[in-house]
């Protein structure tokens, strides 16, 4: 009793000397937000990207801009509102550094509108949360419940204690608030537009192209970042102050048909058509990546069935996943309708109602079935709607699987590839079947039967798990091989395997345990956007092992170049890759400007400039050999853009073809 009467006491106390210092709580709000802030930046831990004095300014800024309004206010409202504006920002500050422990980016609007996402992610969530993470609520120890003082007992309180003291007239006491709110508008503006405009003007090409959304933050800080994410947001899907005009639509539809014509001029490969009739089965496995392959632990080899595969296969072993945020999305637009995914959030979310040039409705142009099989939610990524979109004949999702073997995340892959071959072995031939795994999915938590390898000092580890879920997906692979066999449909199916993107894990130190050596600076920066391509033909023949570059985008035009169906009227990025003469200075785009040919590998950096390295020796070499190839990377980037987000090919169908010179 006597410490709620104490607690009591304090608060009110607390409250009236608030209502006297006017102003002094938007102060401590602005300090609290600003150590907030910092404390961000410290668990985000990117290299190079420390809090600079610039930053800070502008964080500054955005903080008054934020709470400028709120002086305006009588002091219980004032008080509230900070309160709520300070657990907004500070959640957002958490969900951001969660977002950006498995996404490796800051949360966006695109990616807030499709926060199911974020849901279905189920126990992953819980494994990217750090206890440290929770020092973003500190203040609210105190500050949830003195809000609960101000709503229950405050105003009681607050009007008894300003009986016992002579008040301004209120006239002064509005035009107080309106003076000091004008003073902290001016004063933040001030901070904030000058700083930004400078940031921009300092990297025009960064915040012009968007690449990636690190590199904004370490210009214009959180806060400054999410204003400038939402104020592009709004530009482009609320105001549509970004279009495309008449020259750039030219521009996009003459650069895309140029890269049909480079298509169709390799239609004299003796490739072409060479398998025209054949099924098609393709694969797309859940965070496989290419160090995967050919590597044993303890004595044992962590995928034996693949490796076998893959001697019987073409390899490509400079092939990378070309994934944003959209992530299993991303893979599955790029690879079925070889497009680049949007730098923020989903294609599939977003842009579903799109037209684009994607394999299925090709495939059924051309009197193939087409079935695509996920063993998960159909609502997730959207996948119902853009299925439909696609053309497919038919989405199989969780609701049409027994789950009579749980293993990760819902089905098992045994049992997922089980029950996918039941309905494509009935199905009309020549069929289109698109199976897309889930076992090895973050965080890659295995029944202790299905735990077979013995990982040694990663027992327990996230690596050592993902050992183990491959080790387990390897075996599934194996089932489907023979069952393909079995059905009499492995001499009769074209059948491409790949990885969708890298698995999440960045903790070098384990990666030094399993390789027995530490990786490179340049390695750990390819690392996790190389996955593994095989593509085993029914005849077995153009085994061996392909180091041109390659990329997700050039799946749909390779299958189709093999089956004879012309490319060269499709509004595509990607080139065939399964040649007889195979191209020597192809290049693969990533989503953030990162590319790479058979020799050289490019990563930008946030002062735009970049590093060019050899692929062969791991280090770096004069920039300009890299000069001409970032540019055409930087074109496809934005053509793929233009076309994507205004939905041009729909107008391209519409309008027709236009003349290419040259």
């Amino acid at each position: 009793m006597q410490v709620g009467k104490f607690l009591r006491t304090a608060a009110s106390w607390s409250l009236s000397w608030l209502d006297r210092l006017f102003a002094v709580d938007v102060v401590l709000f602005a300090v609290a937000l600003l150590l907030k802030l910092y404390y961000f930046n410290h668990l985000l831990s990117v290299k190079y990207m420390n809090m600079t004095a610039a930053m800070a300014t502008i964080e500054l800024g955005a903080i008054m801009l934020l709470g400028f309004w709120t002086l305006l206010l009588p002091t219980r409202g004032r008080l509230l509102a900070l309160i709520i504006l300070n657990f907004a920002v500070s959640f957002l500050l958490f969900a951001d550094v969660v977002y950006y422990r498995y996404f490796q980016d800051l949360i966006t609007v695109p990616v807030l509108l499709q926060a199911g996402q974020v849901e279905s992610l189920g126990g992953s969530i819980s494994t990217l949360i750090h206890v440290p993470d929770f020092l973003l609520f500190f203040d609210f120890v105190i500050l949830i419940p003195f809000a609960v003082y101000m709503l229950w007992k405050g105003r009681k309180d607050l009007r008894a204690a300003k009986e016992t003291r002579k008040s301004a007239p209120l006239w002064r006491t509005m035009a107080i608030r309106v003076v000091l709110g004008a003073c902290v508008l001016a004063v933040g503006s001030q901070l904030y537009f000058p700083n930004v405009n400078a940031a921009k003007e300092s990297s025009k090409s960064l915040f012009a192209g968007n690449w990636w959304n690190l590199s904004i933050y370490n210009a214009v800080g959180g806060l400054g970042f999410h204003s400038y994410d939402l104020s592009r947001y709004a530009k482009l899907n609320w105001f549509k102050s970004e279009t495309v005009s008449a020259q750039q639509q030219s521009e996009t539809q003459l650069w895309l048909q140029q890269r049909g014509q480079e298509r169709k001029d390799l239609e004299k490969d003796p490739t072409f058509g060479a398998y025209k009739g054949k099924n098609v089965l393709m694969v797309q496995v859940e965070a496989l990546q290419d160090f995967m392959f050919n590597t044993s632990i303890g004595g044992k080899e962590i995928t034996p069935n693949l490796n076998k595969l893959m001697k019987e296969s073409a390899y490509y072993s400079n092939f990378y996943h070309q994934t944003s945020n959209g992530r299993t999305s991303d893979a599955d637009f790029a690879a079925n309708c070889s497009m680049q995914p949007i730098m923020n959030g989903s294609v599939f979310i977003q842009y579903s109602g799109h037209t684009f040039d994607c394999m299925p409705n090709i495939l059924k142009d051309h009197n193939y079935s087409a079935s695509v099989f996920h063993a998960y939610q159909g609502g997730f990524w959207n996948r119902n709607s853009m299925y439909k979109s696609m053309n497919y004949d038919m989405f199989y999702n969780l609701k049409h699987f027994v789950t009579d073997e749980s293993v990760g995340w819902a089905v098992g892959d045994k049992s997922f590839f089980r029950q996918s071959m039941d309905v494509l072995s009935d199905q009309k031939k020549p069929f289109y079947g698109f199976l897309i795994t889930l076992t090895s999915h973050h965080p890659y938590s295995m029944p202790a039967a299905e735990k077979k390898l013995d990982v040694g000092e990663l027992t327990d580890t996230i690596l050592g798990n993902y050992l183990q879920s491959v080790h387990y997906l390897d075996a599934a692979v194996g089932e489907l091989v023979d069952r393909l066999k079995a059905e009499n449909l492995w001499d009769d199916t074209i059948l491409i395997l790949y990885g969708d993107h890298d698995n999440s894990i960045k903790d070098w130190e384990l990666y030094a345990k399993l390789f027995d050596k530490p990786l490179t600076e340049f390695e750990q920066k390819r690392f996790n956007k190389q996955v593994p391509l095989l593509i085993h033909l029914p005849d077995g023949a153009y085994a061996g092992e392909y180091k041109m570059a390659g990329g997700q985008t050039d799946l749909t035009p390779t299958i189709l170049h093999l089956l004879g169906i012309s490319t060269a009227d499709y509004y595509m990025l990607g080139m065939p890759l399964l040649l007889k003469d195979p191209l020597s200075d192809h290049i693969v785009v990533q989503r953030y400007g990162t590319w790479s040919n058979e020799e050289l590998y490019y990563i930008p950096t946030s002062n735009t400039s970049g590093t060019c390295y050899s692929l062969e020796t791991g280090e770096p070499v004069d920039g300009a050999k890299c000069a001409a190839a970032t540019e055409k990377a930087n074109e496809e980037l934005m053509m793929s853009d233009n076309a994507v987000i205004h939905n041009l090919i729909k107008n391209f169908r519409k309008n027709g073809a236009l003349e290419v010179k040259g």
